[in-house]
Formats: structure tokens, sequence, C-alpha cells
């Protein structure tokens, strides 16, 4: 293929998965970056005869195929795993926002650059991001109302924005409306300035900036016109809409009526996307369908909260278009992919007694491409095809050994998984290895969220269990630190002995 840029990376000796729809499925073969970060050529066999004049990636067999969509994420949740362990949705989040409220901008920028971080080390290297509202609510589901808990300023929301962009991952910047705050014109005046803000030159990063969306918020709201002011926002500004919509159990009444105000508004198409999508009716399906909204589904966090089991198979069946989303990582817990893929995958066949109605390419579609299309961006990200920006992992499915290769999108949806992840890259630069990001800001991010966490636990007269110095201070565990130790779990020999 003709090349459009200068080479600034080659890889070779790949078992590649493209993951477009055209073409083959797999192949051994090379893949060429051009210094704009995009794919500028790619083919099975050797690379073009210059290509060691470049720097040159020898995959050495490994797959390299492409970087996980997250459709559905809130990456400022990064420092809440483990919280509420047993507690359903509703509880689940109060636990979260009560400690919000003793947040600041910064705190909120070191919590979001930490999950972004994690994000990109686990494979996923761009994301739908639900930023924490500029307003803290307390959700009271007796009521179905929100309680008003803080107002931030602008900064809340804004270095939020700035935590993906230093991290190096690709963005959606949803931003909620919190209608119910304050008067409509001061409300829809600030969410004017976050969608300037979001696409602000300097926080376009190497092409990170994939758009912007509305952060919906009809599933909390008290009256029909929060619906009314998204579908205007989303006219005005030219953005999408991502909508937590019937969740959980809890409250599914009150949840479903609600359906009836995206309807009402003119809201609902391809541009207003339903997040979990759990509990609807017949009718709610068949309206979806008809109107050609989305669904982005979240398996392992509605596995967590024991939200139940989304019938993505009935979903596709009525073709609507279904993509992937990792979700809090306050109750994913574990930002996995290949993970959330096989839970979806199992939960679906379980569900409907039947292995063949889904597949592993399916989900991988879903996680990747699909995530994509969804979003509206899939003409950048989502498969390793040539003008496509070259964000793509490198799996070694030997190491662990995997064993033979019997199907290669099953061994590496079924068999591999974090262990088996060597190194991520976002328009071609490595941006994590070996299971942590390359970024100089790593080491010092673990320590900011530590601290910044536990203070506004204290603040919320909560106390973590382990302390952030604890984390990282032998001497804060009650215990004087081996002299030469290298590492937990590393070996050290007596004082004297030869090694």
């Amino acid at each position: 293929m003709s090349r459009t840029a200068p080479i600034a990376l080659t890889v070779v000796d790949a078992l590649l998965l493209p993951g477009a729809d055209a073409g083959p499925e797999w192949f051994f073969g090379w893949l060429q970056v051009g210094d704009d970060g995009r794919i500028v050529a790619m083919g099975p066999g050797e690379p073009p005869p210059d290509a060691h004049a470049t720097p040159v990636l020898d995959a050495g067999g490994a797959i390299v195929a492409p970087g996980f969509v997250s459709a559905h994420s809130h990456l400022f949740t990064s420092g809440l795993r483990g919280i509420a362990p047993d507690s359903t949705l509703y509880p689940w989040v109060r636990s979260m926002m009560e400690l919000f409220r003793h947040t600041e901008a910064e705190d909120m920028y070191w919590a979001t650059l930490h999950g972004s971080l994690d994000f990109l080390a686990n494979g996923v290297t761009s994301a739908y991001n639900f930023m924490q509202s500029g307003v803290t609510w307390l959700y009271d589901p007796s009521t179905a109302r929100n309680v008003l808990g803080r107002v931030h300023p602008d900064e809340y929301t804004t270095r939020q924005m700035d935590g993906t962009v230093d991290a190096g991952l690709r963005a959606v910047h949803a931003i909620r409306l919190d209608d119910e705050s304050g008067p409509e014109e001061q409300v829809l005046e600030r969410f004017g300035r976050m969608v300037d803000a979001a696409r602000a030159p300097e926080r376009a990063g190497r092409d990170q900036h994939l758009g912007v969306s509305v952060m919906g918020a009809v599933q909390w709201a008290a009256a029909p016109r929060t619906a009314e002011l998204e579908a205007l926002v989303m006219r005005e500004h030219g953005v999408t809409d991502q909508a937590h919509f019937v969740e959980t159990a809890e409250g599914l009444d009150v949840q479903r009526a609600k359906f009836a105000w995206y309807d009402d508004a003119g809201a609902l198409g391809p541009d207003l996307l339903l997040g979990h999508f759990v509990h609807p009716t017949d009718a709610m399906v068949h309206r979806v369908a008809e109107a050609g909204s989305p669904v982005v589904w979240q398996p392992t966090s509605n596995g967590r909260l024991g939200s139940g089991v989304a019938d993505v198979v009935r979903y596709r069946a009525a073709g609507i278009d279904v993509g992937i989303g990792l979700d809090d990582q306050s109750c994913t817990d574990v930002s996995d992919p290949w993970s959330n893929m096989r839970l979806g995958l199992y939960s679906q066949r379980a569900l409907h007694q039947d292995a063949a109605v889904l597949s592993a390419r399916d989900v991988l579609r879903m996680h990747t491409l699909g995530s994509a299309e969804v979003l509206g961006v899939a003409d950048r990200v989502g498969s390793l095809e040539v003008g496509k920006h070259a964000d793509f992992v490198l799996v070694d499915h030997r190491a662990p050994s995997t064993g033979p290769v019997w199907d290669v999108v099953a061994t590496y949806v079924l068999a591999c998984g974090l262990r088996n992840l060597r190194a991520t890259y976002v328009g071609g630069r490595c941006v994590a290895r070996d299971g942590r990001a390359t970024t100089p800001l790593a080491e010092r991010a673990d320590a900011e969220l530590a601290e910044r966490i536990e203070r506004a636990a204290h603040a919320d007269g909560r106390r973590l269990a382990v302390t952030a110095e604890q984390l990282v201070s032998a001497r804060a565990r009650g215990v004087e630190a081996a002299r030469g130790v290298a590492g937990p779990g590393r070996l050290t020999a007596p004082e004297g002995a030869r090694a």
C-alpha cells in the first residue's frame, strides 16, 4: 500500500487481528505507523525492504490487535475500588457521592489521571468518560429525587478533562447538565462553557479528543424538563447523549415511566445511547430499535452491583447496535476488558441456555469497533485499518502459554488476559508496558490518589483499612524493611552471604 506520511514505526512478525469488517480476520504480517500517529500501511508477510530503516517493533509472533474501546466509563472513581462491596446501585452511589462532597478540582484531576493510566495499562486506548458532575448530588431512591450536596467551580470538571489528556488516553467527555441545581439560563450557560473547554485546542493532546456528550440524568431526575433540556443542548451544541437507564431493579416502575420523557422530548435516535438498559419492557425495546438508539452494555458492573443481566442477544436480534463499557473502576474493580468480554459472553449463553447465541467474535467486536461505532468515532478508532489511529495492544498468547491455537480469535478472547498483555500503543507510541503506564506521572499518580482519597474519607468521617502511608512505607506497617529488598516477593540473602 502507498504511504501518505513519513514512517515513525514499523511493526514486524505480528499475528495481526485487524478487527475490521473487510479483509482477512487475521494474518502474520506487518504494520507501519506514520509520524502523525496513523496507520499508513499493513499487510501479510515481510514488510517493504526499507522498513528496517525506521524504528522497528518486533512482535516476535505475538498478537497485535486494536486497543479496546470502553463505551461507558467513570474514570474519576479509580480510588474507590472495593467500596460498598455488597451494595446494590443506589447505596453504592450514595457511598461514593458522600465522599466526593469533600473533594476539590485537583483531587479530581489525579483521580481521573490515575483511572486513565489504569485503562491504558490494561489495553484500553479510548473511552467515553462520564465526568463527576459539577454538582454533587445525593440521590434518595425512596422519593426518587436528588438532594443537593455541593456545587463545585468549573475547574472541578475541566481538570478531569486534563487528567485524560495528560495520561494519553483518547476520550469522549460526558458532561452533566445539572439542570435541577439552579436557573435554566445559568445551567445552560455553564454547560456551554464546559463544551467549549472540552473542545479547546490545548486539550486536544496528540489527537486524543474524540468528542463531547451529555451525561444523561433522566434516571435521577424529578421532572420531564431534564429530558427536554438534554435534547435542546444536543441540538444546539451538536453533541450526543448517553443516559443510564433501567440499570437496576430498584424502583423499576419509576425508572420505566421516565422513558417516555426522552421519547416525548424527541431525544431518541442514533445520538442518544442507553447505558445498561438491563430492565426494559418489550415496548421500550421495540421503540429503541425503531428509533435507532444504541445500547451500551456493562456486564461486569451489572454483576458486581446485582443489577441483573441485560438481554443483549434480544437487543441485537431486534436490530439494536450494542457497545461494551468497563463502567466505574469502583464497580468493575479490575478494568480488564478480556474478563469483561468473557463475563458478558458467558452470562448470555447461560441466560439463553445456548452457546451459539453469542460468539467470541461478537464480544470482541462489541468491545472494539462496535463501541467505536455507537460512539460515532469508528472513522478514527476501533480497528487496525489504514488511515486510523495506530492504537493497538501487543499480547503474547505464549507467555504464559495458552497452548496450541485452534482458533485465533477464540484464543485471544477466551484464553488471553491481562497476564498476556505486554504493551499498549496509542498513535504508535508505547504508553504502557507489562501492566504499568510508561509516563513519569504514573508513580506520582499512585501516591497523590491515595493521599487525596484518604483526606476526603477522613472529612466524611470514614477510615481506609490500609492508610496511604502504609501502602508505601514498611515502617508505617510496623515492620523494619529488609535491606536489599528489590520488591514484594523478592528473596534477599542474609547479610554477608554471596549472591
